[in-house]
């Protein structure tokens, strides 16, 4: 048999092995190619697999226009609810019940998932004063006025929260009044006066009009405060569901207090209509809004949180068209017309300043 000389089969050798510096890597046999370990795998193959969601991890919605729909549809329903628990059982009595369920379920489920609820005294505090007077004093007042006033009256002297939010942002945090958040402002309050009226056209002139008037102003300036320290809270890294269960369990000790201090009765309504409303009431009207509302808050701040209070009515008389059976009017259309108008005003992208 023939065979090269030794220099040329060496030549040949070097063409085929690259000079290296390091002895040549030996050629796997088809049987190990198999046995290869599995994070040889191709880079690729990782993007076709799904990665597992960490436990309790719920879906994040980020986006502000999101954030603001899930809220104001949420609580433009709640007001048909609400109807559910008036009558038998006293106001304060139910705003009690609604935020005790809701604060047992949201920290149930924070201690499920993981999540600490534990805070330092001064986290404390301020979570009690945020409980007082969002989810307590604001409440109570709201269904107070009701008494006096009709709910559109009330919806309307409410909405004022988009004026005193930026000033009260002002006041206590330094921030600075923009002239498209006034412009969107003038343009809700303005659209939820039309929307209303002819509820606000037959309200009596009496000494209870002017109580239910200042319940109603008195609730906008507690809903104010509330969300300026809701600010501070998230400005001190309070987790948004461990914050808001203990917010929620202050403001159902305060209602309570409130009916005890009033003499309102203990009672409860078995019938499935008031039960099933506070159940939602407590899931979706509290946890659900809540969570989305300060979420808004933290992400835009609280002139675009507190537009809510423009668009809350309007969705609310939207659904009233189709269960209570509203009477639309030219002037109706008009004011639904001027809140789109601020809404998009307030929404439109580049108005929504990250905190």
């Amino acid at each position: 048999m023939f065979r090269a000389p030794l220099g040329k089969r060496e030549g040949a050798r070097s063409r085929r092995a690259p000079v290296t510096g390091f002895p040549a890597r030996p050629r796997r046999s088809a049987c190990a190619d198999k046995r290869r370990p599995t994070h040889y795998a191709p880079r690729h193959a990782s993007l076709r697999t799904a990665r597992p969601r960490p436990r309790g991890r719920l879906p994040r919605v980020t986006s502000a226009p999101a954030l603001f729909a899930i809220a104001t549809l949420i609580w433009g329903s709640t007001w048909l609810a609400i109807t559910f628990q008036l009558g038998t059982v006293a106001p304060e009595v139910s705003v009690a019940y609604r935020f005790a369920l809701a604060a047992a379920l949201l920290a149930t489920w924070c201690r499920a998932t993981g999540r600490s609820l534990s805070f330092s005294r001064r986290d404390h505090a301020f979570l009690a004063a945020q409980g007082v007077l969002m989810f307590g004093a604001n409440y109570v007042a709201v269904y107070q006025a009701e008494r006096h006033l009709t709910s559109g009256l009330v919806a309307v002297l409410f909405s004022t929260i988009v004026f005193m939010n930026p000033i009260g942002m002002r006041l206590a945090y330094g921030a600075p009044l923009a002239s498209r958040t006034i412009v969107a402002a003038v343009l809700g309050v303005a659209g939820v006066v039309l929307l209303f009226l002819p509820e606000l056209a037959t309200a009596r002139q009496s000494s209870t009009v002017a109580l239910g008037i200042a319940l109603a102003l008195g609730a906008t300036l507690l809903a104010t405060g509330g969300n300026l320290i809701a600010v501070r809270n998230h400005r001190a890294s309070v987790g948004v569901f461990e914050g808001t269960a203990w917010g929620m369990a202050w403001g159902a000790l305060t209602a309570a207090l409130i009916a005890v201090a009033t003499g309102a009765p203990l009672s409860f309504d078995p019938r499935p209509a008031y039960w099933l409303s506070l159940l939602y009431l407590a899931v979706f009207g509290s946890i659900v809004a809540f969570g989305a509302y300060f979420t808004l808050l933290k992400k835009a701040g609280v002139g675009v949180a507190g537009y809510t209070g423009v668009t809350t009515p309007v969705i609310a008389v939207l659904l009233s068209t189709l269960f209570e059976g509203f009477a639309w009017t030219s002037t109706a259309v008009l004011g639904v017309a001027l809140a789109v108008a601020g809404n998009a005003i307030t929404l439109r992208r580049g108005a929504v300043s990250t905190s």
